[in-house]
């Protein structure tokens, strides 16, 4: 998997904490650097450690699930993808909570994250993929994006939601048909 991959991979599992940290952008009157912290830290650790999750409990079943492997990707980050968009599009207004405590954020954090311990398992089965600097990177950038959606939240409000969540979703689909149509031999970026 290429920087540019592993990059556009960690824009799209971020979505769904960046779209919770507008969220809660919108429930501070006025952010401190620790608001930052906070947000980037509980969702950029679950994002990074979740994969390392999935890694491992891919590993363990690698070998039952060697010949098919590349549908499994396909299909998790389709599903991922597809309920992102879907959400993206509906009308329904998510609750928010504005308190930044320990329950709150542990639950926003896993609830966030669960998309990336279906990603670890999808990068088990693939053989170019150092699971210890993806996860740093996705980390690193859901960290980022997570305080600048508190930012763009206190400031904006809603209005980028569920743009930033479909763009999401697009990202993951596409990667998972790219890795599809790489195994099938249909295309090849190498």
């Amino acid at each position: 998997m290429g920087i540019i991959e592993l990059f556009l991979l960690a824009v799209g599992l971020s979505m769904d904490a960046f779209a919770v940290s507008i969220c809660k952008g919108l429930s501070v009157s006025k952010l401190s650097p620790k608001h930052y912290f906070i947000v980037g830290a509980w969702f950029g650790g679950f994002q990074a450690l979740m994969p390392v999750i999935g890694y491992f409990l891919g590993s363990a079943f690698e070998k039952y699930i060697v010949n098919f492997d590349h549908w499994i990707a396909f299909g998790l980050l389709a599903l991922i993808g597809g309920n992102m968009i879907r959400e993206s599009l509906s009308k329904e207004d998510d609750e928010t909570d504005g308190g930044f405590g320990f329950k709150q954020m542990l639950l926003l954090a896993i609830a966030t994250s669960i998309d990336a311990l279906a990603v670890g398992v999808t990068f088990a089965l693939l053989n170019d993929v150092n699971i210890f600097a993806a996860v740093a990177f996705i980390g690193a950038i859901t960290f980022v994006l997570s305080a600048a959606g508190l930012k763009i939240g206190n400031v904006f409000g809603t209005k980028y939601k569920s743009k930033a969540e479909l763009a999401g979703g697009i990202i993951l689909v596409l990667i998972g048909a790219k890795i599809l149509l790489e195994h099938l031999g249909v295309i090849n970026f190498r």
